[in-house]
């Protein structure tokens, strides 16, 4: 297991699924974590199991986002990496079944809470010449699907903002990466989708197609971990797929 003793990391989006099985890991492997998200609840029954922090809001309202930055790097002493994976739960449709008026609020949804905390962490590991940001988002946003035109692009846009940060970062010491997976089994969107007529038509054949076994949290906290550690120095501006076949972009 990659060593991240010393490493201060926000999880933001790890009270559940991908996001909480990162912190897990990431714990594991030595680091000190604190958790975010939405739920009070939730949150604190997980930080509860994991020993972790915690800090509670709207990580897709500015304000809150950088106010969940601020408050863990100080209850920390510090933010070394972090992880922004709170893109919500995004149902697929067809864009003709999806009303003009509400286009931009699908994508926003899957967007800002992901791109938010990154630029908000950004200038605290700016500050002081190193740090580590790793994104989830989606295959989604590398291949286009039937009913995830919303979806893929705000994937893309997620993508596009961590390679970008990354040209930018690496002046100041900070790797920028994004980890893409698409259907994850033993997380809730994927009680959701499957039981959605449309949705589960859609990712069983997509399952499928995983003949390297269908991605599970812990796959993306493996990856997540080692990106997080030193064994990754030299590696940004990177969009990783984890899919077990499903796709090969």
């Amino acid at each position: 297991m990659p060593d991240l003793s010393g490493q201060r990391i926000l999880v933001i989006g790890g009270t559940a699924g991908i996001g909480y099985a990162c912190a897990a890991r990431m714990q594991d492997a030595g680091a000190t974590v604190t958790l975010a998200g939405r739920n009070r609840a939730r949150g604190e029954a997980a930080a509860a199991k994991l020993g972790a922090g915690l800090v509670i809001g709207d990580a897709s309202e500015p304000a809150q986002a950088a106010r969940m930055v601020a408050e863990a790097a100080e209850a920390m002493g510090g933010l070394d990496v972090l992880l922004s994976g709170a893109g919500g739960d995004p149902m697929p449709r067809l864009l003709k079944n999806i009303p003009i008026e509400e286009l931009m609020g699908d994508i926003t949804r899957s967007l800002a809470p992901v791109i938010l905390p990154a630029r908000a962490a950004y200038d605290l590991m700016a500050a002081k010449g190193a740090g580590c940001i790793l994104m989830i988002a989606s295959d989604a946003g590398k291949l286009a699907t039937p009913g995830e035109a919303a979806i893929g692009a705000a994937m893309a846009g997620i993508a596009m903002f961590a390679r970008g940060m990354a040209t930018e970062g690496k002046r100041n010491g900070i790797r920028v990466n994004c980890l893409t997976p698409s259907i994850v089994r033993g997380t809730p969107l994927y009680d959701k989708l499957m039981t959605d007529p449309f949705a589960g038509k859609l990712f069983g054949k997509a399952e499928a197609m995983a003949q390297l076994g269908v991605a599970e949290p812990d796959d993306l906290a493996h990856l997540a971990t080692f990106l997080a550690s030193p064994a990754a120095r030299r590696i940004t501006g990177q969009t990783i797929s984890v899919t077990g076949g499903i796709s090969a972009i």
